[in-house]
């Protein structure tokens, strides 16, 4: 709930991840975490975490689970603190899965599981878990990721994500120049 610019991290999050797919869902540990003055927020189901305490390999059990119950065949996985992520993300992941389970970008050598697209598989995952599995990146190596060399022209890392305040002081300089930009 951090602010960028006038808005929480959440709702930039949102903002980039609604225009990719006509279906949303925010994975939260507890529901009190999303506030009700978070307009964008309004309407979305909440998906409590399956396995609280486990992390993001949490959010992706219950994300497999709503995605099965919408007849979904993909999840893509993002984090609520990654503000810039690409609004050809869902596109370009996409084009590249192909066979494999995953498609994971690659940003300045950096792999980023919480902005992959995932081929939705509950009982590998429920067995990976089972066995004490709680990495996602693991997850996606067992299951075949290709992973995608994200262009570095952009100004910024489009997955920079917000993890404490250094960070989002350099988001708000980031913003505020992006705002600034014209097409952005």
């Amino acid at each position: 709930m951090r602010l960028l610019g006038d808005k929480p991290l959440l709702a930039h999050s949102i903002a980039r991840a609604l225009p990719q797919s006509d279906c949303l869902a925010l994975a939260v540990r507890d529901a009190a975490q999303i506030e009700p003055i978070l307009p964008e927020a309004a309407g979305l189901p909440l998906l409590r975490d399956a396995r609280p305490g486990c992390g993001p390999i949490s959010a992706l059990v219950s994300a497999f689970a709503f995605a099965t119950a919408q007849d979904r065949p993909h999840v893509m996985l993002i984090g609520c603190d990654q503000p810039f992520l690409p609004l050809d993300l869902a596109l370009r992941l996409g084009e590249a899965l192909n066979d494999h389970k995953v498609a994971m970008p690659v940003s300045g050598g950096k792999h980023q599981p919480l902005a992959a697209l995932w081929r939705v598989d509950k009982a590998a995952l429920a067995e990976y878990v089972a066995k004490g599995g709680a990495s996602l990146w693991r997850f996606a190596a067992v299951q075949g990721v290709v992973h995608v060399e994200w262009p570095q022209g952009e100004a910024c890392d489009p997955f920079a994500n917000v993890n404490d305040p250094a960070d989002l002081a350099a988001s708000e300089t980031q913003f505020s120049t992006t705002a600034r930009t014209p097409g952005r």
